[in-house]
């Protein structure tokens, strides 16, 4: 089987700093034709985005896939909510531990596997405050580290 290729449409960068992620898993979407296209044109936004589970059906709310320009009635709403495809095994598991431990899934990424798009979900724990700001503290004890170390190289 040839490596597929996987082309990244929009990644959640603020989900890594509100939240502390656990483990991710991925999943399919069910989306309309004219939604496809606006992907491949990059108009998705996964900013304000969460995962749900109602029904036995894990679902994505938040989501903004902007319209087609040339979809005209073919349009669908552009934040209504779109079913994620997993095996009910894993959507049963991931309601466990949602229920139980207080986790919260949420989108990591969407991106093209192939001809399919496929959805990074990942199951997280939020962070408190202190949280981020030690996580900015480290960053930017790293950025100073990395400068140092590059001005000794030169020297």
């Amino acid at each position: 089987m040839a490596k597929e290729m996987m082309k990244t449409i929009a990644a959640n960068k603020k989900a890594y700093h509100d939240y502390f992620v656990e483990d991710s898993m991925e999943a399919g979407i069910a989306l309309t034709g004219t939604e496809v296209k606006s992907l491949r044109q990059g108009g998705v936004n996964l900013k304000d985005s969460w995962c749900d589970i109602t029904g036995g059906e894990l679902m994505v709310n938040g989501m903004h896939i902007s319209p087609y320009e040339k979809g005209n009635i073919f349009n669908r709403d552009p934040r209504r909510p779109r079913r994620l495809l997993m095996h009910k095994r894993e959507i049963l598991r991931l309601y466990g531990l949602v229920k139980q431990q207080g986790l919260t899934l949420i989108p990591l990424s969407i991106y093209f596997k192939g001809s399919l798009v496929k959805v990074q979900v990942g199951l997280c724990r939020g962070k408190k405050l202190y949280d981020k700001r030690e996580d900015a503290a480290r960053r930017d004890m790293k950025r100073e580290a990395d400068r140092a170390f590059k001005g000794q190289n030169r020297e």
